[in-house]
């Protein structure tokens, strides 16, 4: 798949060396890591504001933005909710879905897709601590994969890291290199730095430290990755946002700006001196000095007096904002348009607005999401792959591999719209398992359990039908009753 140019592994590499490595790597992502985080959450300094405009406001706009960072991948994500995994023969897994469950993965996976298309990357472990296979998610910023050389999909290693505030631990997971068999390596250091050595805090004493990976020849550590190019690295959604994120940051800095300024209209006085007052000494009764009188006060009472004939008002026109709500507006339609997010979602134009014409709107939407279905159901795909091995059941490993990972249809639609669209299909002679299976929401459960009402259902009306055939049908004759052939002749 994807791999860093620097600190390349290489399979002579000692464990620590890989480590590392590793963690080198984890460091130089860090930095776009926390870049994206900050413009989900909205944490953004204010940019492309000149020097003299952030001099003047100061820190006054530091806590605000915009936030249509947020929007953008929550959109998207909303559109990508896991149903049920299917085995080669297209019949639903319930051991991957029982384990899925049990895991909380079925919660979970919505935070590691919302990681992915936040920060690009998030990352699944799949084990088996105390003989029942476990999946949990981890963020970008603690675990990071690496893969063989010229391949794009098979894992060669992968580390996990984590820190108790005191200690870093790390986690290192090797496919079998140079002879050496597939192992599983357990180091810590102090946070800050240091060099990693044999890990010691945490572990019960008959607890091993380096072992034989129990999963075999595969490293239980999946990247979930957002796709962008067949060369290129994983990408944030909300990269190309960010610059259009900042100008609309600003020009509402600058609406807000000139709305306390100058948006109302300005008065201005014109042929009379500046009103005064005389300074009066309290002893003596003597004028001593003159001062202005504070025009505030003028502002606050609403009342000026004018004792020149020639004195008279006039007033500057406020300034226009439209121009600025004009601007952001366009802002807005272009990241609609970038990131194929329907304008609805971010300018809440919506009124009477067809049926039709709402679903044309979000068919950019609709594609982008079922290509993201496309890539990550190949990756949660694998995740439960490794979920049987650790399990322990093979055949079912292969049956995944070669199975899919069902969503929900990314298109919202009204419930007649579904209605009619199944009615039509049942015309066609679909049959009634796979209809309810199109029923978004529907769990393979529900459906199961449908199918166990109707054929008992089947059943008792059967049952009815046969009673009520023996109520009308012919009767036995009494017992010992011989039948008279002369009297049936006559």
């Amino acid at each position: 798949m994807f791999t860093d140019t620097e600190n390349r592994l290489a399979d002579t590499d000692s464990p620590e060396t890989m480590i590392r490595k590793l963690r080198a790597r984890l460091n130089k992502r860090d930095t776009k890591v926390q870049e994206w985080n900050s413009l989900y959450e909205g944490d953004r300094p204010l940019r492309f504001a000149s020097p003299e405009f952030s001099e003047q406001v100061g820190g006054l706009f530091d806590d605000f933005s915009d936030n249509w960072c947020k929007t953008v991948p929550d959109t998207l994500r909303e559109r990508l909710a896991v149903i049920d995994f299917e085995g080669e023969d297209g019949t639903s897994d319930k051991e991957a879905m029982k384990a899925w469950k049990r895991t909380r993965a079925d919660v979970e996976v919505g935070l590691a897709l919302l990681d992915a298309l936040v920060v690009a990357r998030s990352h699944a472990m799949v084990w088996n601590p105390g003989g029942e296979s476990d999946i949990t998610f981890i963020p970008a910023g603690q675990a990071i994969v690496d893969y063989v050389p010229g391949s794009r999909g098979v894992r060669r290693a992968g580390l996990r890291v984590w820190s108790d505030g005191s200690h870093e631990f790390a986690t290192l997971f090797v496919r079998a290199l140079e002879g050496r068999p597939a192992a599983v390596y357990r180091r810590q250091r102090t946070v800050g730095g240091g060099e990693w050595v044999t890990r010691t805090i945490g572990l019960r004493r008959s607890e091993q430290v380096d072992m034989a990976n129990p999963m075999g020849d595969e490293v239980p550590l999946v990247e979930i990755a957002n796709r962008a190019r067949l060369h290129g690295k994983p990408t944030s959604e909300i990269a190309q946002v960010a610059p259009l994120q900042d100008g609309v940051n600003t020009l509402w800095a600058h609406l807000f700006t000139g709305a306390d300024f100058a948006a109302l209209p300005q008065r201005v006085v014109l042929g009379m001196d500046r009103p005064t007052k005389d300074i009066i000494d309290p002893e003596t009764g003597d004028i001593l000095d003159v001062e202005d009188v504070p025009l505030g006060q003028y502002s606050k009472d609403r009342l000026l007096w004018l004792s020149k004939e020639s004195a008279r008002i006039a007033q500057f026109s406020p300034a226009d904002l439209d121009a600025y709500l004009k601007v952001i507006s366009q802002c807005v339609r272009h990241i609609a348009a970038q990131t194929r997010t329907p304008p609805q979602y971010l300018l809440g134009e919506m009124a009477n607005i067809a049926a039709d014409a709402l679903e044309s709107a979000e068919s950019g939407l609709v594609a982008k999401a079922m290509d993201k279905q496309l890539y990550f159901g190949a990756d949660l795909r694998e995740i439960v792959r490794l979920e049987a091995l650790a399990a322990g059941d093979r055949t079912r490993a292969a049956s995944l591999a070669m199975g899919r990972t069902v969503w929900r249809d990314a298109q919202f639609r009204s419930v007649a719209q579904y209605a009619d669209a199944l009615t039509k299909y049942k015309a066609l002679g679909v049959p009634d398992e796979a209809l309810w299976r199109m029923i978004p929401g529907v769990r393979p459960e529900q459906v199961e359990e449908w199918i166990r009402l109707r054929d008992e259902q089947a059943a008792a009306a059967a049952a009815a039908a046969a009673t009520a055939f023996g109520a009308f049908g012919p009767k036995e004759s009494d017992e010992g009753a011989e039948e008279d052939p002369e009297a049936e002749a006559a």
